[in-house]
């Protein structure tokens, strides 16, 4: 589920994306690929988090499926930042492409259902030049 996610986000925008897209769709997997760029990284969440929203991907009244979310994009973010969930405070500002996934996946004979975010774009000061590609990867369960 991990790689198929990171695969998504980094392909999004390829010919190979068809073919992780009929894989997440065989293991009947929900799936959702978005944009973000702000130097304010509550803006970051809220997008990752409105799109899972709107596309059904976990339920807006449920908490449990919204905390999972979010921990999830919170890890992916520290790896964009390197473990700095500071943008916008430290002048710098990211343009992100991201993927959700989630679905049921089996480790060790115990099944259950997980969600996982990929962010894969740019980061650097907000001057155009100024910035360097950067992936993030989180996954929780829910």
């Amino acid at each position: 589920m991990g790689k198929l996610t990171s695969l998504l986000a980094l392909l999004h925008n390829s010919e190979s994306v068809k073919e992780i897209e009929q894989e997440l769709t065989s293991r009947g997997y929900q799936y959702t690929v978005g944009k973000v760029g702000a130097m304010d990284l509550s803006k970051v969440v809220s997008a990752i988090e409105t799109s899972a929203k709107s596309k059904g991907i976990v339920n807006a009244n449920s908490y449990r499926e919204v905390h999972a979310l979010y921990h999830a994009i919170l890890e992916a973010i520290q790896g964009v930042g390197r473990g700095t969930v500071q943008f916008g405070d430290i002048l710098r500002t990211v343009g992100l492409t991201f993927s959700i996934v989630r679905g049921n996946i089996d480790f060790s004979g115990y099944g259950g259902e997980w969600i996982s975010v990929c962010v894969y774009g740019t980061i650097g000061a907000p001057k155009k030049g100024f910035e360097h590609d950067a992936l993030g990867f989180g996954f929780n369960h829910i």
